[in-house]
């Protein structure tokens, strides 16, 4: 039997339920703490949502760039560094509520993770859910890493909230690197791009179409525009019209605030522990010039190697 691992709460962005604002927060977070992780930056749209939400919140941002990509690497080996990366880094930074922003993370560590962790763990997984709720073909299309693709748990999440949906899912080597050249402000690769969204797209038949597409990776946010553009060169403009895509990052803010609210307070202290300032820290390369100059954007005053206690 599946075992709800993620709360992002995707069900309350489908059309014909009401979107449900975050919570009231004293002074829209202050005073709190929430550490954001993820393998490389695709997290950073969780944490855009989270400062739209609650702008004073404290912010601390794990990046695991030193094992980025996470989709090629063993699922055991991915585990046990997860844990251990986040267990030390909640005693370091001490923050009251954890976002993994990581779907192959979520998949992978949130149960061993709430089980070590003393603070609520708040994950994400692929939008299955969501995507029954909206889909009108019922055939959804799912873009992920191939560590998310090849797990059962995505098609367990179809077995349990999507039974009457075809789920057609496409595990991409090449999407994450893509969207982080774009979130630098790089140059992407359109071509490669388009034909990632063409091998998803080709999976399903001309009588049952995907019209749903899920973004079963952080990172594919960033190179949204550019799908959507691929989308309408495959499929003519009105077709790439009716096509939905899915991102589940302004969901798991919101449950991620729900959390905290229903923590009692903690004392400033943990603000203190991290100098009061929004951080990004990383466990390889500190953030290039490029992702430096985003990184003020989000509210980030300071870039951190982590260092493991």
């Amino acid at each position: 039997m599946l075992m709800p691992i993620c709360d992002n709460a995707d069900h309350d962005q489908a059309p014909g339920h009401a979107s449900q604002p975050a919570p009231s927060l004293p002074e829209e977070g202050r005073g709190r703490r929430v550490l954001v992780f993820d393998s490389g930056i695709g997290g950073l749209g969780t944490v855009a949502s989270l400062r739209a939400q609650a702008p004073a919140l404290a912010v601390d941002f794990l990046a695991d760039n030193a094992f980025f990509p996470y989709g090629d690497k063993p699922d055991d080996l991915l585990r046990a560094r997860i844990v251990a990366l986040l267990e030390q880094a909640v005693a370091q930074l001490q923050p009251e509520v954890v976002i993994v922003a990581c779907n192959t993370a979520s998949t992978l560590a949130l149960a061993p993770l709430r089980a070590v962790l003393n603070v609520p763990v708040v994950g994400c997984v692929p939008p299955v859910r969501w995507g029954a709720k909206v889909s009108q073909t019922r055939t959804l299309g799912l873009l992920a890493t191939p560590a998310t693709a090849r797990r059962g748990y995505v098609q367990q999440l179809r077995d349990l909230h999507a039974a009457d949906c075809a789920l057609h899912v496409h595990g991409s080597a090449l999407l994450a690197g893509q969207a982080e050249k774009a979130f630098r402000g790089g140059e992407v690769d359109s071509a490669a791009i388009e034909g990632e969204l063409a091998a998803l797209l080709a999976m399903a038949t001309p009588t049952s179409p995907i019209d749903v597409i899920g973004l079963g990776c952080t990172h594919y946010a960033f190179i949204l525009p550019q799908l959507k553009g691929a989308a309408q060169r495959l499929l003519g403009a009105e077709r790439a019209a009716r096509l939905m895509w899915l991102d589940p990052a302004p969901a798991v803010a919101r449950q991620a605030l729900r959390r905290l609210q229903e923590q009692a307070p903690t004392t400033l202290a943990a603000v203190q522990a991290g100098q009061g300032v929004n951080c990004f820290h990383t466990t390889g390369a500190l953030p290039d010039e490029a992702l430096a100059k985003r990184l003020p954007e989000l509210g980030f005053g300071a870039n951190r190697p982590f260092t493991p206690i």
